[in-house]
């Protein structure tokens, strides 16, 4: 049984979803250094996102602000986030462990031939999470031609994936086996 990745939200359709894809979603990002009782300045900077907040949040209005985080290209990913070595080896090798879930910070996502957004592989990046107002995003989505939508299972393989990097935790010390066991 195969099972469709992505599906196309209808103009009609206004709900917000884990799993949307918001084009030029707007976020704030704050200055280095923030003092008590400053003035302060703030920019704000246009990302390519995906929703990250369960949909049952969502759908019951249950938050104020949503969580989303940036995706890329893989072709994109693999020539300006991922600092390798050019060769054909290396990025094969990096492509193939962030389709294994190797690369904790990372997501690849299967391409979308039939919406020109996504005619790439996208790779979504848990390293910046970011809060949008649900109002903001309501009005993008409202405003929107076309919208994207990333389906089940593949929205929860999603879900699943931001908790195991955001859950990470890192000991002080290792787990040493005596040579006695192998």
């Amino acid at each position: 049984m195969e099972f469709s990745w992505y599906e196309l939200c209808a103009k009609e359709d206004v709900t917000l979803q884990q799993g949307d894809f918001i084009l030029d979603c707007p976020i704030v990002i704050p200055p280095e250094q923030v003092n008590e009782g400053d003035t302060v300045d703030i920019s704000v900077q246009k990302i390519d996102s995906i929703v990250l907040s369960q949909s049952c949040d969502l759908l019951n209005n249950k938050l104020d602000i949503v969580l989303v985080c940036p995706y890329y290209s893989l072709s994109y990913w693999l020539e300006s986030i991922l600092v390798v070595n050019p060769s054909k080896r290396s990025k094969r090798r990096a492509v193939d462990n962030l389709r294994k879930g190797y690369l904790p910070a990372y997501h690849l996502l299967n391409k979308y031939d039939e919406y020109d957004l996504l005619e790439d592989y996208q790779v979504v990046d848990f390293r910046n999470v970011y809060g949008v107002h649900f109002n903001v995003l309501k009005s993008i989505i409202t405003s929107a031609d076309n919208r994207i939508r990333l389906l089940p299972p593949y929205k929860e393989h999603l879900s699943q994936a931001f908790a195991r990097y955001f859950m990470r935790v890192g000991l002080p010390n290792d787990i040493i086996v005596e040579n006695s066991y192998y």
